[in-house]
């Protein structure tokens, strides 16, 4: 059966990453670093492939499950934004390269975009990163089981180099490094939760570490003057470590999920279709006015405030489910769907009764071995969430502006269409924008 903490999680973590996108708040990245636990619960399920079969199946199949949805958006972004002038932009950040759209087929580099479309193309800066994890896991995983908890410090250190050298690297390059070093470490831990050794680690060296990380990310996030991580890689990397090292700890029973009826099955739902969530969402939030000012729903929305917008953005974003979410059944290689099953699906990995434990200092007892059995069985849902992410772009002259995705989520097309009612009131949100930038005495320095 599946794991339904798992579950859970990644349907957490997904509605996060729509709420982020939609009002901008920046304690969202502080009570769920989503990013970090989606990258952590990928490299757990990863870890159960490569242990049963070759590196390059694993990585095939993982690279399979992820594509045909983003395949699908291309199809249909694309030549809208080509269209819409895509190529007669001149002065734009990503002007129209023909070389550039293969990223759409293979995105080791950001899927392009025009800067119209921005709401469509931003956001896959989160698959062009589990792109690189993937291909980059038979390696980490093999480092992992020589070198144990080390390795997971490999990312840190990578993080400390970058930020004491100011190196920079061309701009593909450079967004793919920065997003290794932010997120590795969660990577690497997922492998820790799948071969039972977080389970192993003892409260009274689990907590204490967590709570040394937390306290450097917080204390480094005041000293730039921003609590939103999204803006802050080191802060980012060091929270989401802590974060993930005691969730994924932890393994609370879960019978109660299936006594919550919509819960469950919002959970399933989600779980069956993260990739088409994650893809659709944003175009989903830039919708929300424009549909509900053809609706004439406007003046309702302006009365019910942020609700009404994410109830509209829930349901532009389930209707995309409806309409592209099939892609994930063929790219699983099930019968298209437009609606997944109510059950959650079993296993596609069923580990041998005899499998042998990973070598460690300590023999596991028999809760973390139960715990490890029960995590290996778990089918991965390709990578969500981000989505994250959410990423701001800082100023030119801010030493700590990458142009990747460590600064992806806070801007804003200029031409944003029809603006609400209250748009002229800066205290009140508005689906499809991010909050008001920073004040400069308030960005991070």
């Amino acid at each position: 059966m599946r794991n339904r903490y798992l579950d859970l999680l990644r349907a957490a973590a997904i509605v996060r990453v729509i709420v982020y996108h939609l009002f901008g708040w920046p304690w969202l990245s502080i009570v769920l670093p989503a990013m970090g636990v989606m990258f952590a619960l990928a490299s757990s399920l990863t870890a159960a492939s490569l242990e049963r079969r070759e590196a390059t199946k694993v990585v095939t199949s993982r690279l399979r499950r992820l594509l045909p949805p983003l395949w699908l958006l291309g199809l249909v972004a694309v030549p809208v934004m080509l269209v819409a002038g895509w190529a007669r932009e001149s002065d734009g950040e990503h002007p129209f390269s023909l070389p550039r759209l293969l990223f759409w087929l293979f995105p080791i580099g950001d899927p392009p975009g025009s800067d119209q479309a921005i709401d469509v193309w931003e956001p896959l800066w989160y698959i062009r990163a589990y792109v690189w994890f993937v291909l980059l896991s038979p390696v980490l995983f093999a480092l992992w089981r020589r070198f144990g908890w080390a390795t997971v410090a490999l990312p840190l250190l990578m993080l400390a180099g970058l930020d004491l050298t100011g190196l920079e690297l061309p701009g593909t390059a450079d967004a793919a490094l920065w997003d290794f070093a932010t997120y590795g470490a969660c990577w690497i831990a997922g492998f820790a939760h799948h071969d039972g050794r977080l389970a192993r680690l003892r409260p009274c060296t689990a907590y204490p570490v967590a709570l040394v990380l937390a306290a450097a990310a917080l204390w480094w996030a005041r000293d730039q003057g921003s609590f939103d991580l999204n803006d802050i890689s080191e802060s980012q990397a060091l929270w989401s470590l802590a974060f993930v090292l005691i969730v994924l700890r932890w393994q609370p029973p879960m019978g109660w999920l299936g006594r919550a009826g919509p819960l469950d099955r919002a959970v399933t739902l989600i779980n069956a279709r993260a990739v088409t969530v994650y893809l659709w969402h944003n175009i989903a939030i830039a919708a929300v006015w424009p549909v509900l000012t053809v609706l004439a729903l406007d003046d309702l929305a302006d009365r019910l405030g942020p609700a009404a917008d994410l109830v509209a953005a829930l349901a532009l974003t389930l209707l995309a489910v409806l309409v592209f979410g099939w892609a994930e059944d063929l790219a699983a290689k099930r019968r298209p769907r437009i609606w997944p099953p109510a059950a959650p699906p079993r296993t596609e990995h069923a580990p041998p009764h005899n499998a042998a434990p990973p070598r460690t200092e300590h023999a596991p007892s028999h809760n973390a071995a139960a715990a490890r059995n029960e995590t290996a069985q778990h089918n991965a849902a390709a990578p969500s969430e981000d989505p994250e992410p959410e990423r701001s772009v800082l100023p030119a002259e801010t030493p700590h502006h990458r142009s990747n995705a460590a600064a992806a989520m806070i801007r804003t097309p200029r031409n944003w269409p029809p603006k609400p009612p209250h748009l002229h009131d800066p205290g009140l949100p508005v689906a499809g924008r991010r909050a008001e930038p920073l004040d400069e005495e308030q960005r991070p320095v």
